[in-house]
């Protein structure tokens, strides 16, 4: 039958992976702490048994990922309507402006823009992506979300219904290559509320366009963003929160909120610093 040679396949391919994690020279992760879940938490799933081997576990290791900077340049980006870096950031200011026009947001530079720019399936943090929207609505900040997925019917409800024309709030349930690059150039904060990611590349892209990460230390992310107020002055480059919980959410968002909102120049160069970081696959091929 049908479902017979499904289940056959897949233990085959199952056998497969299994095999090269055994017979290969290296098993590789995208990140060092996903590798380190990968063999001491629950990452593995299935791969577990066939990890834990000392013969596979010893050669296992995490390389964090990294971006292409040609691709998510900001200084010469064509899809965005004035292009900015680190040294000249007052374009990003523009694209801020033009980003809340185009979606009918409130036009007011003195409201932070948080983004979610993601697959909305539950390794998101679908729950966490929720509670953001809601808080950024109680704190009268902007919550701009693009991206779909096999959850996203509770947001193209809320799209239609309660935040449809709303001054703060746009929900986006789509893609669209081009409004990822303006939304990236315009948001003040990036969130990635993963319940597990690899390595995560929203982040380094937020951070390469001038926004500040606002991230759950998981995997990629705990290796990417360092929590500005945990770090030495200029060491910290983001907001992290360890909880699955709206609380844990809720703390690292009204950090960084108040951050925007009561220390200006000291958030600019927070973003300059990001602009600044070397998130290329340069970086990676060294380790």
């Amino acid at each position: 039958s049908g479902a017979a040679a499904a289940a056959a396949a897949a233990a085959a391919t199952a056998a497969a992976v299994q095999g090269g994690m055994v017979y290969s020279n290296a098993v590789t992760t995208v990140s060092p702490t996903y590798a380190n879940e990968v063999l001491n938490g629950g990452a593995a799933g299935w791969l577990r048994s066939t990890l834990t081997r000392p013969e596979v576990k010893n050669k296992v290791r995490g390389i964090l990922n990294g971006i292409d900077v040609v691709e998510w340049d900001p200084s010469r980006d064509h899809l965005l309507p004035a292009n900015f870096n680190a040294q000249f950031p007052d374009g990003k200011a523009i694209c801020k402006k033009f980003l809340q026009r185009g979606l009918g947001l409130d036009e007011n530079p003195d409201k932070p823009v948080i983004a979610v720019i993601t697959r909305l399936v539950p390794q998101k943090g679908i729950h966490l992506i929720k509670a953001a929207l809601f808080r950024c609505q109680e704190k009268g900040a902007q919550f701009v979300l693009l991206g779909s997925g096999h959850c996203d019917g509770e947001f193209k409800a809320m799209a239609e219904q309660q935040f449809k024309d709303h001054k703060d709030i746009r929900l986006l349930v789509m893609y669209s290559e081009a409004l990822a690059h303006q939304i990236y150039a315009a948001a003040d904060i990036i969130l990635v509320p993963s319940m597990f990611e690899p390595c995560g590349l929203t982040q380094m892209i937020g951070m390469r366009y001038g926004a500040v990460p606002v991230v759950r230390k998981t995997g990629g992310l705990a290796d990417t963003v360092r929590d500005v107020d945990s770090h030495a002055a200029g060491e910290g480059n983001g907001y992290t929160f360890d909880g699955s919980d709206e609380g844990s959410l809720h703390s690292a968002l009204d950090r960084a909120l108040t951050h925007f909102k009561d220390e200006r120049s000291s958030w600019a160069e927070l973003c300059a610093t990001n602009m600044n970081t070397e998130l290329s696959w340069s970086r990676s091929s060294a380790d």
